[in-house]
């Protein structure tokens, strides 16, 4: 899931675009890619904390969520709903590999392909995965109801893919918005948010939340931008806590006295206007941070553990709750070994579960993490089929969210997602790969 772009060594438009895949490490902040590993394994964490798997009174499995039951979760969800942040830092990322991309001689449709595919090739073994754990357990005769809770909970990250893809398909148009006009950017794109945000409050249908997965998440992104523009970064401590403190601040009313949950996971599908006070706040709190996080990956210790983590987020992210309900599962065989969820000793073990969740993911990640690179041949397609295949690419993660995850979205979710990764990871002959052998000598290696 790295998002930034190395220089590459040839002229080519296709040399462009392959080597969008890679990282410059004198060019890059790390802090923010401590950040975005700090998000993912933050998420992780919350979903143990979430997920508990038991017996029922009558010896059946059970599935329950200890930690949404305590009195004390709501309020803690307003520092750690942390996706805001995670789609700041995407923004700074995004925006820095586009202006790097243009420089070298690419062009939308190069940047949109290299993103989608970096989305949608992980994606697609887990969509397989799920056709066929739904297809067998109906085969074996598994209680449906359990299957479908299983499933509906474990499924339920890829609404990010959706939010996502969308935001990077459209990194090209709102780059060129920023440098255009950035106040009028951010104030448009906040106007509309709240428009979405009222209409669908008072009409009571919250289908018209779903236009805010355009206009909060790209204000989200846009204010990574501002954040890859310096704009945090001139900013005094003082002035960055006050903003912080006021962003915090505006959930009191929001949440007391508007329409919005104090509950800010409930703010987020579809998402919502507080999510943009908390992406403020959090832009400013990692910059206020930046020192201590420098110095801490100064240390050998912490860059091999963010390159090591960093190099499987999307694995991380899109198999951790099935591999936790897989652990869960097999512990119940285990005498002792799974206590009642909600007990003392119950959240006692998470931290041992935690350890053996993150290996059981680093040991799928050598099946499926090699999906997190792009594969891509020969030049970018024409813009055109860029367009479809990502519209293909957004569809199966939007339908989940909408849905949730059922065999027949699993089953058209995996071609849909097949059929664009063939389209954009394969594209149109590059001449210039054919009339000079240096022109396929692109860091990638594609």
């Amino acid at each position: 899931m790295s998002e930034a772009a190395a220089v590459g060594t040839s002229p080519s438009r296709s040399s462009a675009a392959s080597s969008a895949a890679s990282i410059d490490l004198s060019k890059r902040d790390l802090t923010l890619d401590l950040a975005r590993v700090f998000c993912v394994l933050l998420v992780v964490v919350i979903h143990l904390l979430m997920v508990g798997v038991g017996t029922g009174p009558d010896g059946g499995i059970a599935v329950s969520r200890p930690l949404e039951e305590q009195w004390w979760f709501a309020p803690v969800t307003w520092i750690g709903q942390i996706m805001p942040l995670f789609f700041v830092v995407g923004g700074f990322a995004s925006l820095t590999a586009w202006r790097s991309l243009r420089r070298r001689g690419g062009n939308a449709a190069d940047y949109v392909r290299n993103r989608v595919l970096r989305l949608a090739q992980p994606a697609l073994p887990l969509f397989v995965f799920y056709v066929v754990a739904i297809g067998g357990a109906r085969l074996l005769g598994v209680d449906p109801g359990l299957v479908e809770v299983a499933v509906v909970g474990a499924a339920s990250p890829l609404w990010f893919l959706a939010a996502y893809t969308l935001c990077q398909a459209l990194v090209p148009l709102m780059a060129g918005w920023h440098a255009r006009a950035p106040r009028r950017a951010l104030l448009v794109l906040l106007a509309g948010a709240v428009v979405v945000d009222a209409l669908r409050y008072t009409a009571g249908i919250d289908g018209i939340g779903l236009a805010n997965l355009f206009f909060v998440w790209l204000l989200v992104q846009q204010i990574g931008f501002w954040y890859a523009d310096g704009w945090f970064v001139a900013r005094r401590w003082w002035t960055l806590a006050v903003i912080a403190a006021v962003a915090y601040a505006t959930l009191v009313p929001l949440t007391e006295w508007g329409p919005y949950s104090v509950d800010m996971l409930g703010n987020l599908n579809p998402p919502t206007v507080p999510l943009v006070a908390l992406a403020v706040g959090q832009a400013c709190v990692l910059r206020l941070l930046r020192p201590v996080l420098s110095r801490l990956m100064n240390t050998h210790a912490a860059r091999a553990a963010v390159f090591v983590v960093g190099t499987r987020l999307m694995t991380i992210y899109l198999w951790h709750l099935p591999v936790i309900l897989i652990v869960s599962g097999a512990a119940l065989l285990v005498p002792w070994a799974s206590p009642a969820p909600a007990s003392p000793a119950w959240w006692w073990s998470r931290p041992l579960l935690f350890v053996l969740v993150m290996a059981a993911v680093f040991a799928l990640s050598f099946l499926v993490g090699r999906w997190e690179a792009p594969r891509m041949a020969g030049a970018t397609p024409r813009p055109a089929i860029v367009a479809v295949a990502t519209l293909l690419a957004f569809i199966p993660p939007f339908v989940v969210m909408e849905w949730s995850m059922g065999l027949p979205i699993a089953v058209v979710g995996s071609v849909l997602l097949s059929v664009a990764v063939l389209m954009l990871g394969r594209g149109a002959p590059d001449p210039a790969r054919r009339l000079s052998p240096a022109g396929s000598g692109g860091v990638d290696g594609a």
